[in-house]
């Protein structure tokens, strides 16, 4: 079993997406092993996106990410990642396959409804920016 982390973006929890969006991931034989609704400060948003940090997004990242509520998620399966990304799309909406995340709802390559792990060790990183152990019941 792997595991990945997940966010449904202000965009997405703005338009009461996190059922939808929850479906589509079960559907995948993905489980939401930890989940909860936080306002993201800026120091948090900076922190996460600090790869970013050099590049000319990053500002419009942070303000993006802080602009409301997100729903942040641990998802666990096999091949996790993999799979979370594949139910997302690819980042641009306008170049991801039908019946993905963003095809079907984001509305700019900013807000493009989730944010998913790029990899198990990125994974683990960010789950526990955001978790604790004790939060994540398998």
């Amino acid at each position: 079993m792997e595991r990945t982390f997940s966010i449904l973006k202000p965009d997405a929890t703005r338009r009461n997406l996190t059922g939808a969006i929850n479906a589509m991931i079960e559907a995948a034989e993905l489980r939401i092993v930890a989940q909860k609704r936080v306002l993201m400060t800026r120091a948090q948003a900076e922190t996460f996106y600090a790869v970013h940090k050099e590049r000319p997004f990053f500002p419009e990242l942070v303000a993006t990410m802080t602009a409301g509520p997100v729903v942040v998620q641990v998802l666990e399966g096999n091949d996790a990642v993999r799979k979370y990304r594949d139910v997302l799309g690819a980042t641009d909406p306008a170049k991801a396959a039908a019946n993905t995340v963003r095809k079907k709802y984001a509305l700019s390559i900013s807000e493009n409804s989730a944010h998913g792990s790029d990899s198990p060790e990125t994974a683990a990183i960010e789950i526990q920016q955001f978790f604790s152990g004790n939060e994540i019941v398998g």
